[in-house]
């Protein structure tokens, strides 16, 4: 049995349960909030991680490649070399090119904090670079990559909302608006496994926000 473990707040944690949802494997969820991960699983103390029956397995990434790898049936991973390698790059600039750079504003616009104006001018402009260059790259059609759910539409599911929220919030505009997420997300919301998991984080958000601050 799989264990995977972390909160339903987190993105990445929900990328990884959308593909074992998706793939239609079994697994088990085990409640680790930031601050109480196993760093014997976890090293670095962050989420999700994943119990295999052979160990644990950290970053979410390694962890969609697992369960790919050891679960084949349901692949969310094309077997032609290219186009597995199409998909990773539209993950991979989904993660490190959009939201990790969104993420420098998400303690303006989710938590109260404040965002200096010399950062946020250079998160604005790195953003507007590399949004424009995802745009060369994601099909939406109606897939991001094409006609294929596929990984990256799990990690195009949870990591999106956030940089279309983070931007409207901090610079009173949404800098995916001209792309078609909007009409993706609401396609993607139709999907059964989509509503497990969006219903899972509104709870679960409400849940992190009312614990006692430390």
């Amino acid at each position: 049995m799989l264990t995977l473990c972390g909160f339903s707040a987190s993105n990445y944690y929900n990328k990884v349960k959308l593909a074992l949802l998706e793939k239609g494997l079994p697994f088990t969820e085990e409640l680790a909030w930031v601050g109480e991960v196993d760093r014997s699983a976890s090293p670095l103390g962050k989420v999700p991680y994943l119990r295999t029956p052979q160990g644990p397995l950290c970053e979410s990434a390694v962890i969609a490649d697992y369960i790919e790898a050891a679960h084949p049936g349901h692949a969310l991973v094309p077997a032609d070399p290219y186009q597995a390698a199409k998909v990773r790059e539209l993950i991979t600039f989904l993660e490190l090119h959009l939201e990790l750079v969104a993420r420098n504003l998400y303690p303006q616009a989710f938590f109260g904090g404040t965002v200096s104006d010399t950062a946020k001018e250079k998160v604005g402009a790195q953003l507007e670079k590399n949004i424009a260059a995802f745009a060369q790259l994601a099909k939406f059609g109606p897939y991001v990559g094409g006609d294929s759910f596929t990984m990256a539409d799990c990690a195009a599911i949870v990591h999106l909302p956030l940089v279309s929220s983070a931007t409207k919030i901090v610079y009173g505009r949404d800098y995916l608006a001209d792309l078609p997420v909007r009409e993706y997300l609401a396609r993607m919301g139709e999907r059964p496994h989509v509503q497990r998991v969006n219903a899972d984080r509104k709870t679960n958000t409400a849940d992190m926000l009312a614990r006692p601050k430390k």
